[in-house]
């Protein structure tokens, strides 16, 4: 089922889900299965499935030359999400990337989530890898997540690259994309920002799910702009907990968002990560309260294959 059914079925009660990281190369699908099995409880609808693009390594040859190498650390998405949909009969959402993809490798991508009846997806442009300073897109493929919807909304059409296919199937993905409630960190600003979001959604997309945020005005703020700029689909906010002192700094670069000022002094003055972690359940909790209390769709957590501080949030809001 669609991500947008989901929503319209549950007729205004907030929904959980939650986002995972494919394992590292070399583990296998039981790592995704433990970090899945504590959230069951909750009857997520969709699970979010995270893509981790290529990236470039080089390897000393014992002439002295150096041999560039691609890996790709996190492989095995789509395998992941089908593994998902057949064992927990709930719906996967995988994430396609512009970066690391051309055009035509997207749409093979594409051709086989659609026979294995994966039909929600996430559309992303990507980061920009280690060393390049921009994004740089593949010479062949999308360079915006705006071109990647068009691409997936042209499936949807039973429109293909190779204009000689006659009488196409068409595919039937709901298409989710990314907003920013702090402001995508490349935009010049926030109205450029939503207006680009909104070329999404008049491309095809089906939804938004928002980048992670700590301040929950920030969101309410941002779904005000969108409704203003005549967005009408639904916002699903993205929340993660704080766990650890690292993160006041890791997340705001990382992220570009900020962090409270109220919490970043409670998580100063904590006198460990324990203590960290259960002041990030608390403040997740009470952002979680306000949202669902303002009524939005889904509740969405970042887990970052974390299911415990996840399910002590469950707990206290469904």
């Amino acid at each position: 089922m669609k991500v947008i059914q989901h929503i319209e079925n549950a007729k205004g009660k907030p929904l959980f889900s939650f986002e995972i990281l494919p394992p590292l190369k070399g583990q296998n699908i039981q790592s995704i299965f433990d970090s899945i099995d504590p959230l069951m409880e909750f009857k997520p609808k969709f699970i979010d499935v995270t893509y981790h693009r290529e990236e470039y390594q080089y390897k000393e040859l014992p002439n002295g030359l150096l041999e560039k190498k691609i890996v790709k650390k996190r492989p095995g998405t789509v395998g992941i999400c089908s593994a998902i949909q057949n064992r927990y009969n709930v719906d996967a959402v995988p994430h396609v990337l512009c970066g690391g993809f051309t055009r035509e490798e997207t749409e093979n991508l594409l051709i086989d989530l659609d026979f294995l009846g994966i039909n929600n997806v996430v559309a992303l442009r990507g980061d920009a890898l280690k060393n390049e300073t921009y994004f740089i897109p593949e010479k062949e493929g999308n360079a915006y997540a705006s071109e990647l919807v068009t691409q997936i909304s042209k499936l949807n059409q039973g429109v293909y690259l190779d204009d000689d296919l006659k009488n196409s199937a068409q595919t039937d993905f709901c298409i989710g994309v990314a907003g920013y409630p702090e402001k995508h960190m490349e935009a010049p600003s926030f109205d450029s920002d939503i207006h680009f979001l909104k070329q999404k959604i008049q491309n095809g997309a089906d939804y938004i799910v928002t980048q992670l945020f700590f301040d929950n005005q920030k969101y309410f703020d941002f779904v005000a702009k969108c409704r203003k700029a005549g967005i009408t689909v639904p916002i699903i906010p993205g929340l993660k907990p704080l766990a650890t002192k690292k993160q006041l700094n890791q997340i705001p670069l990382r992220f570009s968002v900020d962090i409270p000022d109220d919490l970043v002094m409670a998580v100063v003055k904590a006198k460990d990560n324990e203590a960290i972690r259960e002041i990030g359940i608390e403040w997740c909790v009470a952002q979680s309260k306000e949202l669902v209390a303002s009524g939005c769709p889904v509740l969405h957590y970042y887990s970052m294959g974390k299911a415990d501080n996840i399910k002590q949030i469950a707990q206290a809001i469904f």
